[in-house]
This record gives C-alpha cells, structure tokens and sequence, in this order.
C-alpha cells in the first residue's frame, strides 16, 4: 500500500482517532542536498522563535494529503511534485491546550527556490547534525 492511497491515510486518522486525537497537522520534510527546509515561527506566535517543518492545520473536509499540498504552498510559495514517503508522526500539545498529531511525509518539490514566508520570519537549510532551535520531536524526525 502506498503512502499516498486512500487506504492508507485512512488508516492513519482512523489510528489517531482511537488514541483520542481530534487535530491534525499536516507537515512536508522538503530535503535538498542533504539539508531539509527548515522554517522559524514568528516571534509573537505560539512557540516563537521555534524552527519547525512547513506544516498546518487539516481543515474540516479536507484529507491529510490536500494539506500537505496546500499548507506546502502557503508556507513557502513551493509546489510539492511527489509525496515519496510517510516519515511518521508526534502528536504535541497545542495552543488551545488540546493534543494535536503531526502528519509528516518526505515530497519532493518543483524548484527549491525561491522561498516565499506567509507565516514565519526566517527559513534555511539545515542539515541534521546542524540543526537550530527545534523541538526534540522535529529533531528526532529528522535525525534518525
């Protein structure tokens, strides 16, 4: 079953939905040269200052993929080509004091630049033993 079938995703919110888990973000692990697009949040956001993955909020009606796509685009003015891989999930405590569940895929996308900020104030590419200012699950993800 490949990551992108429907099935699969599915089963993804079908799993997070039985832990109790009713926000879902989806976020893209964009690598380039071995170092992976990371994004900072702005100062006066929620964890400001914190880097972070390109990621947002699955909007009512909207499946986990749509996001990724959409999210992507907001994010960085990048187009995401292919979702190549499911790189697995944290689940982390959001503003409005619920628990959240991030979604991450590895895509690939159109043309690495230019990168285009809507929502954070900085980005860079990182590469995993460099990494700035991320939460220790960003970290795991991205240096397993």
């Amino acid at each position: 079953m490949t990551v992108t079938s429907p099935a699969f995703v599915a089963g993804l919110v079908a799993d997070a939905e039985a832990a109790g888990i009713t926000g879902f973000v989806a976020a893209a692990v964009i690598n380039h040269d071995g170092r992976t697009l990371l994004v900072r949040r702005n100062p006066d956001d929620y964890l400001g200052g914190m880097w972070e993955i390109p990621s947002g909020t699955v909007e009512p009606g909207e499946t986990i993929l749509d996001a990724l796509y959409r999210e992507t685009a907001e994010e960085t003015g990048l187009t995401v080509d292919q979702v190549t891989g499911y790189v697995g999930h944290f689940d982390y405590r959001n503003s409005r004091g619920g628990t959240t569940r991030q979604f991450n895929f590895a895509v690939t996308v159109e043309k690495t630049e230019p990168v285009v900020l809507t929502e954070h104030d900085a980005h860079q590419w990182a590469l995993p033993g460099e990494l700035p200012e991320v939460s220790d699950a960003v970290r795991g993800l991205l240096t397993c």
